[in-house]
């Protein structure tokens, strides 16, 4: 297990081995399910603390009602725009701040202005949009933009915890940082594994691990006392 210390220098070899015994195991992802960048961007706000069918069905009633673009969702007044994706949960939340991030991305030009920024001043700007965390603003740079950001969320913390490779509370950006600093920066490994390590959090990885159904290397430490 890894010192209690916020360093996290993993092995490139470690990593790739564990992303082929995922790929092994899974198959391609294929991930993001969107149609346009801004799909993307608004998927990575609702799927905020919900499942991704419940996202599903709140982007349904965007197209529904052909208000999933940018200015249409800045014409509706919030309530309005709150009922649409209230299958997404916390919707009062998300409708604010799904207008601030159309609110910003308007200011600079939208997306396509976004996306011809330096990576880490396109990643600064999303993250001073209140309601835009690093998961949320990495989820559109990667999967939207094609930006080498790795993702990390509660299922990376969880695999790396219970393969020895780190405690899993480490910051945000220490973790972030080790696996681009780690792996080659090209965006479609990034979201291959993060799709990778997402369904194995699904299928066997979970809260309570079911250890009896995981596929990877049996040398798995296998902490499961979470």
């Amino acid at each position: 297990m890894a010192e209690k210390t916020d360093h996290f220098a993993p092995d490139r070899a470690q990593l790739m081995s564990l992303y082929r015994g995922l790929l092994d195991l899974y198959g391609e992802q294929s991930w993001w399910p969107a149609d346009s960048p801004f799909e993307v961007a608004v998927g990575a706000v609702l799927t905020q603390n919900t499942s991704w069918s419940n996202v599903e069905r709140a982007i349904d009633r965007l197209k529904e009602t052909d208000t999933l673009d940018c200015d249409a969702i800045l014409s509706l007044p919030t309530g309005q725009l709150a009922e649409l994706i209230r299958p997404a949960g916390y919707y009062n939340l998300k409708a604010q701040r799904l207008r601030n991030l159309c609110d910003y991305l308007r200011s600079i030009g939208g997306l396509d202005a976004l996306s011809r920024l330096p990576p880490s001043q396109a990643r600064e700007g999303l993250l001073g949009v209140k309601g835009v965390g690093p998961e949320t603003a990495d989820d559109i740079l990667l999967f939207g933009l094609d930006v080498p950001v790795f993702v990390i969320d509660a299922y990376t913390r969880r695999l790396l915890q219970r393969q020895g490779m780190a405690r899993g509370d480490e910051p945000y950006e220490v973790l972030r940082e080790g696996f681009e600093q780690a792996l080659p920066a090209e965006p479609d490994l990034f979201k291959e594994y993060h799709a990778l390590i997402v369904e194995h959090a699904k299928q066997a990885c979970r809260k309570r691990a079911l250890c009896a159904k995981c596929g990877l290397d049996p040398s798995c430490p296998k902490i499961t006392a979470s």
